[in-house]
């Protein structure tokens, strides 16, 4: 530290109090969002205290200074949370008749108040199922007021709540439902549902779920760090938010987590988690399942239209009986707030 000049101090000192951060978000899955709520919210910006620390790995490398130790061991300590942020590479296994096709996707009601200035939004989004044409589709944000015709499946779970704003999700399925229900959430707009599907003689069963949102606008103008922008009770409103939808979601996960156990067959979850791979809900409802982007997918893995951001927080998660050939991301596809998520499986 002596030798080191006034100006690498002062970036040690950022350096150390990052390292700090870091440590604490990785436990942070292990801790319930109810006893360390405002601590929670450190888990949505894990990937930036990962990418800050390799910045920092990289100064004091250029320098041949021994501080670079610190950074190296965060960033080794952190591999594993490297692969559910980004993935180098993907898998894609060769396609045989007995693979199936799962997608899940929050469609914002079809962008049935024009959120879009676009109308021809639903039959957009009607015209990109087809073309996928994937064999089971959880929909999370489900209307039937916006009229968009998935007849082409024949079996569906649907569950559709409210007065005014008929919002609901919805599994739709080419293979048999033979028993579907709904887990009852007490919160408007957010429900898990399930249905149990024979395919062949193979027979699972498929969660589909929209937890508690944290209300963040996809252009994050209330988390701007201009200076214009910056009122503190308007953060303190903001960090409130996500304080009481961490433990909202915390209630719902252990709603979910209660009713699978006394399910024995090969589970398949679809849904908006809303949020991330990093956390506490995350590290629970996944238990030894696969994440199928960890798995099979590449890049980023983005799911959620925030700009500058490249959120995931939709997700599709399968039991180990299941093998996961292939996972996509389609975020090119700008029909929601939401990007759908698509993998192609088969039964080992």
């Amino acid at each position: 530290m002596k030798k080191l000049s006034w100006f690498n101090k002062i970036i040690y000192g950022f350096n150390i109090i990052l390292i700090v951060l870091t440590i604490v978000a990785y436990f942070l899955p292990f801790l319930a969002p109810k006893a360390f709520p405002l601590l929670s919210v450190l888990t949505l910006i894990l990937p930036l205290f990962l990418i800050l620390n390799g910045l920092f790995f990289l100064y004091w490398l250029l320098q041949l200074k021994r501080q670079l130790i610190f950074s190296g061991i965060i960033l080794l300590l952190g591999i594993t949370f490297i692969n559910k942020f980004y993935k180098f590479s993907s898998t894609d296994l060769p396609k045989v008749e007995k693979d199936f096709t799962v997608m899940s996707y929050n469609v914002r009601l079809f962008n049935l108040f024009e959120w879009i200035d676009d109308k021809n939004v639903g039959n957009d989004i009607l015209s990109f199922i087809n073309e996928k044409n994937p064999d089971i589709i959880c929909i999370q944000e489900y209307s039937e007021n916006a009229k968009i015709d998935l007849r082409v499946y024949k079996y569906k779970a649907v569950f559709i709540e409210g007065d005014k704003i008929k919002t609901g999700q919805a599994i739709f399925s080419k293979f048999p439902i033979f028993n579907q229900g709904n887990l009852h959430l007490l919160q408007d707009g957010n429900n898990i549902i399930y249905a149990d599907i024979k395919k062949g003689k193979d027979t699972l069963r498929v969660y589909n779920m929209h937890l508690q949102s944290i209300k963040i606008s996809p252009d994050v103008n209330e988390i701007s760090n201009n200076v214009e922008t910056i009122d503190k009770k308007k953060s303190q409103m903001v960090f409130g938010r996500i304080r009481d939808a961490f433990k909202r979601q915390e209630f719902q996960m252990e709603i979910f987590v209660n009713h699978k156990k006394e399910c024995n067959y090969p589970l398949i979850i679809c849904g908006d988690m809303n949020n991330s791979a990093f956390s506490y809900i995350y590290r629970n409802i996944k238990g030894d399942l696969n994440d199928c982007f960890e798995e099979a997918g590449k890049g980023f893995g983005q799911t959620y239209n925030f700009k500058y951001y490249p959120a995931r927080i939709d997700y599709i998660f399968t039991d180990k009986r299941i093998k996961v050939k292939n996972f996509k991301s389609f975020n090119k596809f700008e029909k929601s707030d939401h990007f759908p998520i698509m993998t192609r499986l088969a039964f080992e």
